[in-house]
């Protein structure tokens, strides 16, 4: 079901172009991580949800995946154009902690997010590991491409051919966006190293060859890529934002590292092909982290909704699309998840006793359809045959995943389809979408989606108690009382959902 060749948009050269490994039979993916210096907003773990996309099908394409995600704990100010205070310090400073525990603390929640949402386990190097390696790429690079002011060591991004290319910095006309400015020799040169300004001491510094301070944040990208992947590796991924300033610095240094010349070749930019997701928008303005109640994963949990509905509203839309978040989308998700999770639960309780155990490895029901083992262990139902090509030919068409649910729609709504072949089949899409497990292992159930939202007034018991009471005043034909419960409940959040197909009685 895995034939069709693998087309990627690559951001570098704009178009799409089939995914041929460095590597024979690996995978070696490299995605930007968030700065921890304050919760991620739910439009930061959209990219992370692209991204293990990403990997989960490379892996059922049969490739070894090594998959890192950095995390930024020094160097990033807040402007990305090398401008503004430092994060980490300014954070530190106003929790009156020191930049080391607001690292340590934020990249616990960041990871505990990642879990929440099924993103299989990556490689999280801190860039504070790798400062003696940022000097020593900065002490390789210097001559030809650096020079020195008294705020730091800048990169002169006219020494690399076709800086800007990846962001589109080139007019028609052939001539760059570039002015010069006071101290730097080009408006778009960035930071190497960031000295300490005199008289100041900051929190995370180290001594260098240009003074104490520390590495520019576009630095370690580059050095953690080449040292735990190896240029060139195969894609490098982030959200769009990164296109226009941190991926060109990043891909500015890589050449001047490797020697490379232009980004013609796209191997000489680090990487063979760079990806990018589009924004999650929301209009109200909570999605900024200045805002007092800024859109959390928490947040969504607080309110009642599982961390999977999100998963799946961002599966939604084709990851180059911009997505817009409302709360009413972010329900139709959870509504359609729930089919997904009652249909493969109805499988399972179904199917059990026909399918053939592996006994090696397959000591349960669930580890034995998880495996794929059907009765004859091969497709044969050409309805879900056919409906698998739909979904691998989606997945296929650079990562069309909106196109992938439609056929995981079509494959729960047919009826006389082998059930055995039926429950591997979605298991095998629910697993490339990673939308088949839950934080501690096992499968998602539908008791699992039911999340008691932070504010509710009535706990599950006191609800179904009065379900019960209702139930047995419609049996009765005591219509007001079963219209009173109905209100009352309505009153304290609870809505009753009387002929729910999904066998949801009430949610809040």
């Amino acid at each position: 079901m895995t034939d069709a060749p693998l087309q990627l948009f690559n951001s570098l050269t704009r178009q799409l172009e089939e995914f041929q490994p460095i590597h024979p039979g690996e995978a070696r993916v490299y995605s930007c991580g968030p700065t921890v210096y304050n919760y991620q907003h739910i439009g930061n773990m959209r990219a992370y949800v692209f991204a293990d996309t990403l990997g989960r099908v490379l892996q059922w394409r049969g490739y070894k995946l090594t998959h890192v995600i950095n995390i930024t704990d020094v160097g990033h100010l807040t402007s990305d154009a090398d401008e503004g205070e430092d994060k980490m310090e300014k954070m530190a400073a106003r929790e009156n902690k020191s930049a080391w525990d607001i690292a340590k603390f934020y990249q616990q929640d960041f990871e505990r997010d990642l879990a929440r949402l099924n993103v299989q386990p990556k490689q999280h190097p801190r860039a504070t590991e790798y400062v003696e390696a940022m000097i020593a790429w900065g002490e390789r690079i210097a001559d030809k491409h650096c020079y020195e002011l008294d705020s730091g060591l800048y990169f002169d991004v006219s020494t690399v051919d076709d800086y800007g290319r990846l962001a589109r910095a080139v007019t028609d006309d052939g001539e760059g966006r570039i002015d010069t400015v006071e101290g730097k020799r080009n408006q778009a040169d960035f930071a190497i190293w960031r000295k300490t300004p005199a008289g100041e001491t900051r929190q995370m510094e180290w001594e260098s060859p240009w003074g104490r301070g520390a590495p520019g944040w576009h630095l370690e990208c580059s050095v953690m890529g080449e040292k735990l992947l190896g240029f060139p590796f195969d894609i490098h991924t982030g959200g769009i934002d990164h296109r226009e300033i941190h991926h060109p610095n990043e891909i500015a240094q890589n050449q001047a590292y490797c020697c490379t010349n232009g980004l013609d070749d796209a191997r000489n930019s680090g990487a063979r092909i760079w990806m990018h997701n589009n924004f999650l928008v929301e209009r109200s303005g909570k999605m900024s982290k200045s805002a007092c109640e800024f859109l959390r994963l928490q947040l969504l949990i607080d309110k009642g909704y599982h961390p999977l509905a999100y998963r799946l509203m961002c599966l939604q839309a084709h990851y180059r699309s911009e997505l817009e978040f409302s709360w009413e989308g972010l329900q139709a998700a959870r509504t359609r998840l729930m089919r997904f999770v009652r249909q493969f639960d109805d499988l399972r309780a179904s199917v059990g006793s026909h399918l053939k155990f592996l006994k090696e490895h397959a000591d349960t029901v669930d580890d034995a359809i998880r495996l794929g083992t059907p009765l004859d262990n091969e497709l044969t139902d050409p309805a879900i045959i056919g409906v698998l090509e739909e979904f691998s030919a989606a997945i296929a068409d650079d990562l069309n995943t909106s196109a992938a649910l439609v056929a995981m729609d079509k494959l729960i709504a047919l009826k006389r389809a082998d059930q055995v072949q039926k429950a591997s089949a979605l298991l095998t899409m629910m697993e490339v979408l990673g939308l088949d497990n839950l934080e501690n292992g096992g499968f998602l159930t539908p008791s699992n989606l039911r999340i008691r939202p932070k504010d509710a007034q009535l706990t599950e018991a006191e609800i179904e108690a009065e379900l019960l009471r209702r139930k047995e005043a419609r049996a009765a034909k005591d219509f007001a009382t079963s219209d009173a419960i109905r209100d009352s409940l309505a009153a304290k959040g609870v809505e009753v959902m009387d002929g729910d197909p999904l066998g949801w009685e009430w949610r809040l």
